[in-house]
This record gives C-alpha cells, sequence and structure tokens, in this order.
C-alpha cells in the first residue's frame, strides 16, 4: 500500500483515488513522459521529459529545471504522469468527463553523479521506454555521460487516481431525455518505422524496434 499523508491524500473525487502500489507501477510502466513541476527562481516551471523506473526509484533527465536542482539539491518536485483513456460522453455537459490513470509523485530529486550509477540509471531509462534499444546502440562516452543530467527521485510518497467507465448520469432526470451517452476511447499506436532520409538501403531496422510497429502503446 502506499502511505498516507497531507500531500498524498484524497481529497476530491476519493472513489478514483486509489493506495495500491501495483496501481502505481503499472501507470509508470504504461508511459515513458512525465512532468516535472518546480519553482525555479519565484518562477513555477513544469518541464516535459523522459523517465524510466527500476521499481523503486524514478529516473529523468536533466532540463531547465533540473539545472536548478543539481546546484541546489533542496527543492522539493511534484513529478506527473497521465495517460487519457477516453472521453466520458454523458446526457448533460456538466456529467462529462475523462477515463485517465494519474500519477503523481512527490519529494526532492537526487543528483546522480556516481559513474556506474549514472550508467545504470540511463540503461533504466532507455530499456523503459525503448527495451532493446541499450544493447543496439552505442553507449554513451564519458564526455557525453558529464553533459548528462540525471536525477533520482523516491517512489515513496505517490498519489494516484484512475477512473474508468461509464457516464454517472445513466440513474438519473436526464436518463429520461434520450440522449446517446457513453465512452469514446482513446487508443495510442505506434505506427510504421521511418528510416533516416540518409540511412544505407541495406541497414535493416533491429527486431525489437521492428516489432513495435502498429502495436499499442
Amino acid at each position: 500500500m502506499l502511505p498516507e499523508n497531507e500531500r498524498t491524500r484524497h481529497r476530491r473525487l476519493r472513489a478514483q483515488g486509489s493506495r495500491e502500489r501495483s496501481d502505481l507501477d503499472a501507470i509508470l510502466a504504461a508511459g515513458f513522459v512525465c512532468h516535472v513541476g518546480v519553482v525555479v527562481d519565484g518562477t513555477p516551471l513544469v518541464v516535459p521529459t523522459v523517465y524510466g523506473c527500476d521499481g523503486e526509484t524514478l529516473y529523468f533527465h536533466g532540463s531547465v529545471a533540473s539545472r536548478s536542482l543539481v546546484a541546489g539539491g533542496q527543492d522539493e518536485v511534484c513529478v506527473t504522469v497521465t495517460h487519457v483513456d477516453g472521453l466520458v460522453l454523458a446526457r448533460s455537459l456538466f456529467e462529462h468527463g475523462v477515463n485517465y490513470r494519474s500519477a503523481m509523485i512527490f519529494g526532492v530529486p537526487r543528483p546522480v553523479t556516481e559513474p556506474e550509477e549514472k550508467l545504470e540509471g540511463l540503461r533504466v531509462l532507455s530499456e523503459h521506454s525503448v527495451p532493446g534499444q541499450w544493447d543496439y546502440a552505442r553507449l554513451p562516452n564519458k564526455k557525453e555521460l558529464a553533459a548528462t543530467a540525471l536525477l533520482a527521485l523516491s517512489l515513496e510518497e505517490a498519489s494516484v487516481k484512475i477512473r474508468v467507465g461509464p457516464p454517472d448520469d445513466g440513474d438519473g432526470p436526464d436518463a429520461a431525455l434520450g440522449l446517446w451517452a457513453g465512452v469514446l476511447p482513446l487508443r495510442t499506436t505506434w505506427g510504421e518505422l521511418e528510416p533516416d532520409p540518409v540511412l544505407p538501403e541495406d541497414v535493416e531496422a533491429p527486431d525489437h524496434l521492428a516489432r513495435r510497429q502498429n502495436t499499442p502503446l
């Protein structure tokens, strides 16, 4: 179970809240882009970046916000991951909604500076989004590692919300209006690979990429 405190307690739409650690893991496993919310020099920033998770730690790439974090090392962040699964179309506009899965993770991220951990964290990040690519492409060299900011955030403090199902007004007065109501699902699928225009014709895509074509995200 996820621990509960003032930041993670579900105050609104409590029925959509979850404290199951398995729900948090599933939401993180289903995506690879997060949004990092942080205050930098008095200005709030929300920065999109890629992430990877090893089960206990969330690793994410450096950015405008993380450069400040690397310098200070004491700034709280809120990292969010959201998946939209469909539009909930009710009989009244007031009851319209969204089926979704979302997670918010709070804490002070730790700059990863030790070379072996940094390489492992980048491997986790790469394999999370493109399994198989770490062993296929050239690994980062020392200069590239030094130029890359990597942050690690514990998953100890997190809040999860999930909404599924049809509209909530099927048993209310609006049910007599004779209007269609239901869900318009949203599904994301990987497309066909697009080779680099300068790629020699005899260089074929590796199996781990070819297999992902036309598959659900």
